[in-house]
């Protein structure tokens, strides 16, 4: 790169943040509100959401060839506008099946399955064009800060869709659930095709360094995966993530099997942690940078796994405690330590895809969210099959509930004990998360 015109303006990185904030709106939607219905409406067993949601997930192993493909493209905007495209049919294509599921198994299922990988393909083709531009575009000082406003764009969109969407699915119907669906998923896809126009032609072009180009997708994927840093900072992202995403599919069935939410309390309710995740992220955003920051991003991530701990915790004992116990309270705290952990792995990881081989962002990141969504799929499917056996094991949902959100627990200071070990490698100080964000 020549100078400051090869970079993205803060501007510019706003306005990718919208691509995230509209990912983030269609992924909501799909992941949790129509999981909610199919588990309590439709009286379902949480093992059919989960192998949906496990199947857009496993879909997303494409990630690390998608990330290729755009390494060795011209621009990567293409593949943004592609994947959003394909997301915002998947959506709604999801909606039309969950609705469908009432009056025939099976053919809602046909669809959800296939509904479900559009989402797992157009969020690994548009998520992992966006990290690698953001990576390869975003000057080295600002990386960091970077990743932090598109990811907290993006809880953005999980916050302000659950919120929003809540107001319209009481009472609900099936014919109301795909009309807001729709709605979503079409504002959505306008939404990021606005925000990348004219992204990659404003910016100076930056010189293209394409090794990819010379090197087939498995000998790229083998190269990068024999770089020490690549390799360590995948297994972190798979562990981390796992204790990251257990309790995704099971928070609104237990609000609404334990606490008698609404469908549309119940969406409420994932939107208040989402916007607890968006709380924590912006908390450590202001306190752990600058020259007064309080404390290392290695110290936030540790210390976000256990409240995270804590925070489950306390779910655990909740359910047991019934209708006096803050819910709504225990919820936003639980997002608020997801958020803290969650973003100050997202600084070391814009950092990481622009070290080692050059002209490898795309591949890295999707590497990366590969580790991540297969961490999320057997996370997620996890939690509700456990959610599932307590159930039929275990005759007071609340003390079911109980046991699998402890086992969550578990896995949080599991997550909190591997980031510690990594800190602590002196020879690997870019695995240390020690780096503040302004600094990158």
């Amino acid at each position: 790169m020549t100078g400051a015109d090869s970079y993205l303006t803060w501007g510019a990185i706003v306005r990718l943040g919208l691509v995230q904030t509209a990912l983030g709106a269609v992924v909501v939607m799909t992941t949790s509100t129509l999981n909610r219905i199919m588990v309590v409406e439709l009286a379902l067993p949480a093992l059919l959401p989960g192998a949906l949601v496990g199947f857009h997930y496993a879909v997303q192993m494409l990630r690390p060839r998608l990330g290729y493909g755009s390494d060795t493209g011209a621009r990567r905007t293409p593949w943004i506008v592609g994947g959003i495209f394909v997301l915002a049919l998947g959506g709604i294509l999801a909606a039309i099946a969950t609705a469908t599921i009432a009056q025939s198994l099976i053919l809602g299922l046909v669809l959800g399955f296939a509904a479900f990988g559009m989402i797992g393909l157009g969020v690994g083709a548009a998520g992992t064009s966006l990290l690698a531009l953001l990576a390869k575009r975003v000057e080295p000082a600002r990386r960091a800060a970077a990743a932090t406003i598109v990811w907290m764009m993006m809880i953005a969109g999980f916050a302000v869709t659950a919120g929003t969407a809540a107001q319209f699915l009481d009472p609900y119907t099936p014919e109301r659930l795909v009309a807001v669906t729709a709605c979503v998923s079409l504002v959505a896809f306008a939404m990021a095709l606005l925000a990348v126009r004219g992204i990659e032609g404003r910016s100076a072009a930056v010189p293209a360094q394409r090794p990819a180009q010379k090197t087939d997708f498995r000998q790229a994927l083998a190269q990068i995966w024999a770089e020490p840093q690549a390799r360590r900072f995948t297994i972190f992202v798979f562990v981390s993530m796992l204790a990251y995403s257990a309790q995704d599919l099971i928070l609104e069935p237990f609000a609404g099997t334990v606490f008698g939410y609404t469908p549309g309390q119940s969406t409420g309710l994932a939107g208040l942690q989402h916007g607890g995740v968006f709380a924590g992220m912006l908390l450590v955003a202001v306190l752990g940078s600058g020259k007064r920051r309080i404390g290392s991003l290695r110290g936030w991530t540790i210390g976000g796994c256990l409240a995270s701990f804590a925070a489950l915790g306390m779910l655990a004992l909740g359910g047991l405690l019934g209708a006096g116990f803050p819910l709504q309270g225990c919820v936003f705290a639980l997002g608020v330590a997801n958020g803290a952990f969650a973003v100050a792995a997202i600084g070391s990881m814009m950092e990481l895809a622009s070290q080692g081989r050059s002209g490898r962002e795309g591949t890295r990141m999707g590497l990366w969210g590969a580790a991540q969504a297969i961490a999320f799929g057997i996370g997620g499917f996890a939690g509700a099959v456990a959610s599932d056996i307590a159930r039929s094991v275990i005759a007071d949902p609340a003390h079911a509930y109980g046991i699998v959100f402890a086992g969550e627990a578990l896995l949080f200071l599991l997550a909190a004990r591997l980031a510690a070990a990594i800190g602590s490698r002196p020879a690997e100080p870019h695995l240390a998360f020690a780096a503040s964000p302004e600094r990158g």
